[in-house]
Formats: C-alpha cells, structure tokens, sequence
C-alpha cells in the first residue's frame, strides 16, 4: 500500500473524472501546451491516481502530459459486482484511458498489481503504446507468504467489513491524522469485487514476459532499493529475459514515486526521452 506523504495537489495537477467508452475514470491529470507524449501510469493493489500525484509535475517539466487514475472498483472509481475484474478487463480499462487522453501512442508505467495489468494491456493491444515500464512489479503472480497471507484476505473479503481489514492491517501504525483518514477512506471505498479480484490476479497471475519480449516495445525495468514485494532477484530475472537492465532507485521501497519522486524521474526519464 502506497502511502502519499500529502495530500495537497501541486500546481496544474486537477483532480478530475475522464469519461471513456468503458466508463467513467478518476484521475489526477497533468497537461502542456504542446505536449511531446502523453503518460498513463496504473497504480496497484489498494493504491490509487495518489500513489503517483508528486511524479506529475516532474513528468510535466520534460513536456509530457500524464493520467494516473483509479482502476475500476478502486477507490473514486465506481464499480459494480458483476463488471469485468479480469486483467483483461482492466487492460481494457488502461486501453480506453490512453485513447482517450491522447490521439498518439501512450508511454504506459504500471506499479505492482498495476504491473500485471500494463502487461496484458501490451499484449492484447500493442498499438495504443509507445512504451512500456514496470515499477515494482513481477512477470506474474506475486503469490502467498507468511508476510502476504494474500489468500486468506481473499477469503475473508466479503465476510468482514472493509473497515474491520483495514484497521488490522493498520495496529500499530503511527500515522499523520489526515494520511491515516485518506487511507482508511481509500481502503474503505473500494469495491469488494475489485479488490477480490486484483487479490486473486496476484496469486494467479500468469508468467507473460516472453510475449512481452516478443512485442519488440521499449521497456523500462525499475525498483525501490528497499521493495520488499517481489523478491529482488525475480525483478532482475524479469529484467533481464526482457533484455534490459533494472534500475534501482535509492531511499524508496515498494512506493519510489511518492517515497524518491526525483529519484525515480533520474531513472526513468532518460528512457522516455529516448523514445
């Protein structure tokens, strides 16, 4: 779980609502007046458009105009028990969102689960992007642990209210009152269907990387110095049957673009301008 350190939006990112073919988007948004490339960036499981709301404005100085939304069911964005929560559903989703933020292939970042949907989206629709980067994620299921009892909150979605998961999930953790509200009510107003799903995307979620490979797409690999969700050494495996290197962004763990915003833009941005 991304935890933004404010709350407060910075100059010329809106907070807003984008209509698209598949339905309506909650979205953080930043725009130029001639834009280079147009950026979606997919967050992950219970994260949200927040986790990345400080890399905007950075991304906004190279020229490019950016979109970080909630995906459907997830936090602002509505989501009902019988929409469609398969990867492909919400690759569809990404899809809908770049077509309509840009008539121009999209540079497409995916965090985490977000990572496995940014995948599927490559694959099943290769034209809508310009590039592909994977932050913090795998090439495909993240899978149970002692410390990602992932199965047993599945089980237990459904059963126990939002409110009750959150608050243990939370004990003992020494918030700002105003971060420890936005993450209650962030938790707390997913779908749990959305959530259900994404939980079980992350337990099952094919190995798809050589497809990717295949596609012949830029891709950027990177990582929190400290990401404590797929072990290190998966991330530089995933890297490296891609062909590329992994870049490892320091003072940041499962989070870089809300804990090191200017870190991640050193290594990343490089690799957008080139393409």
């Amino acid at each position: 779980m991304s935890t933004p350190k404010s709350l407060e939006l910075p100059d010329g990112v809106a907070a807003t609502t984008i209509e698209t073919s598949r339905g309506p988007f909650a979205a953080h948004t930043i725009r130029v007046a001639e834009p280079s490339a147009h950026v979606l960036l997919i967050p992950g499981w219970t994260g949200s458009k927040e986790d990345f709301t400080p890399l905007l404005p950075l991304l906004a100085s190279i020229g490019c105009a950016a979109t970080a939304y909630d995906q459907r069911g997830q936090f602002e964005t509505p989501g009902a028990d019988d929409d469609d929560y398969s990867l492909s559903g919400f690759a569809a989703d990404a899809a809908s969102l770049a077509r309509e933020c840009s008539a121009e292939p999209t540079h497409l970042l995916g965090h985490s689960f977000g990572g496995l949907v940014a995948q599927t989206a490559a694959l099943e629709t290769p034209s809508t992007w310009r590039s592909l980067s994977l932050l913090d994620t795998g090439p495909g299921a993240l899978g149970e642990s002692t410390e990602r009892p992932l199965g047993t909150l599945m089980r237990a979605l459904g059963h126990i209210p939002l409110i009750e998961i959150h608050r243990y999930r939370e004990n003992g953790m020494k918030r700002v009152p105003a971060i420890g509200a936005f993450l209650e009510r962030r938790f707390t107003s997913n779908s749990v269907a959305s959530l259900r799903a994404m939980t079980e995307h992350l337990l099952t979620a094919p190995d798809r990387i050589a497809g990717i490979h295949d596609l012949r797409l830029p891709v950027w690999v990177g990582r929190g110095a400290d990401d404590d969700a797929w072990p290190h050494d998966v991330q530089a495996s995933m890297a490296e049957r891609l062909g590329v290197e992994i870049h490892v962004i320091a003072d940041s763990a499962h989070s870089p673009a809300v804990e090191n915003p200017e870190g991640l833009a050193d290594a990343w941005f490089p690799f957008l301008l080139d393409h």
